[in-house]
């Protein structure tokens, strides 16, 4: 007699399945046509005929409005890409040595450690002392160590990383280790950590979101242009434009000396989202390849 496997789906619920999941992915790809699309239209048909997938009239007045000052955008390109692979692999790093103890119970003090990366989710010292520590203490005023060190640890990821350490990484794989000659170390460098690659490939994941598009440490610590991110250098372009669209007095002031050109605004926004997302767009695919061999790590072959 032929069993039915348990965990077989119906060809109706596939295709239901299958459906939910098609509409879900275009759900996801449509607003990223429409955003390459407004970009290349032009901003009198946006203005008049609204967004479109299908630019009425192609346009690159956004994007050369945007790389006018073509070096300013090569060089915050590249502060950009600096100050995120090395904040990200810094912080990664530093997450998995804080996690990885409190995660062990035979550590000395484990529950004061614990406190301290918990207390300071509820509690911070507010914004004049923590800018005065990074500006006067630390001396960080632009530099770019100020746009990678107030992000560097997050405790919510400690938190997560000790919850993976504890409840995925067997006890009695440490202990034979540490029968085998291994230290501490060693330990985990070659045994935990590999066994660790979803949750540290997760947390990379949002480090990297997180350093690439913050623009509010630029805003805050940055002064000089040879310094500011490229999120901050859009957002101050997008401010200018807005100021000039805006204010009466200045436009007309401006025009009477025909010095006005035609602003884009909605264009440009949309020409910045496609500026900014490129590296984040290829970042996908590295931290999905270690998603999958961290699963597959570690795991029972028959």
């Amino acid at each position: 007699m032929k069993t039915r496997d348990p965990l077989a789906v119906s060809k109706r619920s596939a295709a239901v399945i299958h459906f939910m999941f098609l509409f879900y992915a275009i759900a996801c790809i449509v607003p990223i046509i429409l955003v390459f699309a407004i970009s290349f239209s032009d901003e009198t048909k946006v203005i008049a005929n609204g967004y479109k997938l299908i630019p009425e009239q192609f346009s690159l007045t956004a994007y050369e409005f945007l790389f006018k000052d073509m070096d300013q955008i090569i060089h915050s390109y590249g502060i950009s890409i600096i100050v995120t692979v090395v904040g990200t692999i810094t912080s990664v790093a530093l997450t998995a040595l804080y996690a990885y103890p409190l995660s062990r119970r035979d550590l000395p003090y484990r529950g004061w450690f614990a406190f301290f990366i918990f207390f300071t989710m509820l509690f911070n010292g507010g914004l004049v002392p923590w800018y005065l520590v990074y500006v006067n203490v630390l001396d960080l005023k632009n530099s770019i160590l100020a746009l990678i060190l107030p992000l560097l640890l997050s405790p919510f990821f400690v938190l997560v990383m000790r919850t993976f350490f504890a409840n995925s990484i067997p006890v009695s794989i440490l202990e034979s280790a540490r029968i085998d000659g291994a230290g501490e170390l060693k330990t985990f460098l070659r045994i935990v950590l590999p066994l660790s690659l979803p949750v540290m490939a997760t947390v990379a994941l949002f480090s990297t979101l997180n350093y690439w598009n913050d623009w509010y440490l630029s805003m805050i610590f940055i002064s000089d242009n040879r310094t500011i991110s490229l999120q901050y250098l859009m957002y101050r372009t997008l401010l200018d434009i807005q100021y000039l669209t805006t204010n009466a007095n200045v436009s007309s002031q401006i025009s009477s000396q025909g010095a006005m050109p035609d602003l884009p605004n909605k264009t440009l926004q949309m020409a910045m989202a496609v500026v900014g997302i490129g590296p984040i767009v290829l970042a996908y695919p590295f931290f999905q390849r270690y998603f999958i061999k961290g699963l597959t790590v570690g795991a029972v072959k028959g």
